[in-house]
């Protein structure tokens, strides 16, 4: 056998994986984003917001001078709760509502403010979701909305008692506080799960999807590996 059909095969195999990632669109990034950062220490982030960007990941635990409370009596430092309409398999926001009081994250004695105005994509916790159709909300859902439409409610929310993951570019706020906020064309990034749950996350509801990538990876990798053994033993044949 040629080595070159099962080296072709195998990364033909890999770009298929990487286009199914690419599926997940905001996500895929977010999660890439989250596995490279560099880590700096709160410290190290407060001195690098006096200097040029720099896009990197500090660790903490949550602090504020104030907080609410959710239904639990869990105290709160932001809620985000969005209402949603599924269309074209994608879930839509026509709501999103937001309560949330200045917070850090601190590492000993230092701290350093999140923006958390920039959240988007890059928020990762664990939902509480809650489905059912635009009939149950005829005085909210969007104009011409058919009564049948899939909506969902989903809130995420960040605890002051949690530990959490920043990643983002350290800058000034307008009172020359230093903050982590998004930059370089890149989103603030922020969750209380580890790095391994929170790729989990990413990827929830989809896990058919997130297998195949796999598998096509570890065949495009074994299929390289059986094409440069084939062409070594060649060459030395």
């Amino acid at each position: 056998m040629t080595p070159l059909i099962p080296i072709a095969i195998g990364l033909a195999t890999l770009l298929v994986g990487v286009l199914i990632l690419r599926t997940y669109g905001a996500r895929y990034r977010v999660g890439r984003l989250l596995a490279a950062a560099r880590v700096v220490s709160v410290s190290e982030a407060r001195t690098l917001a006096h200097g040029p960007e720099r896009y990197v990941r500090v660790d903490g635990r949550i602090d504020a001078e104030e907080e609410f409370e959710d239904d639990a009596h869990q105290p709160l430092v932001f809620r985000r709760t969005r209402l949603q309409l599924l269309r074209d398999g994608d879930w839509v926001t026509f709501e999103d509502d937001r309560q949330r009081v200045r917070f850090q994250v601190r590492d000993g004695l230092e701290g350093i403010v999140v923006d958390d105005v920039a959240f988007g994509d890059g928020l990762i916790v664990i939902p509480r979701e809650s489905i059912g159709t635009a009939a149950d909300l005829p005085d909210r859902i969007p104009t011409g909305t058919p009564l049948t439409t899939s909506v969902r409610l989903r809130v995420e929310q960040i605890s002051s008692v949690e530990h959490a993951i920043v990643v983002g570019v350290p800058g000034l706020d307008e009172a020359g506080e230093p903050r982590m906020s998004a930059g370089l064309g890149r989103p603030l990034i922020l969750t209380t799960l580890d790095r391994d749950e929170a790729m989990r996350i990413l990827v929830s509801g989809e896990r058919r999807r997130s297998r195949i990538a796999v598998l096509c990876f570890a065949t495009g990798a074994v299929l390289m590996a059986i094409g440069l053994i084939l062409s070594v033993s060649g060459a030395l044949a």
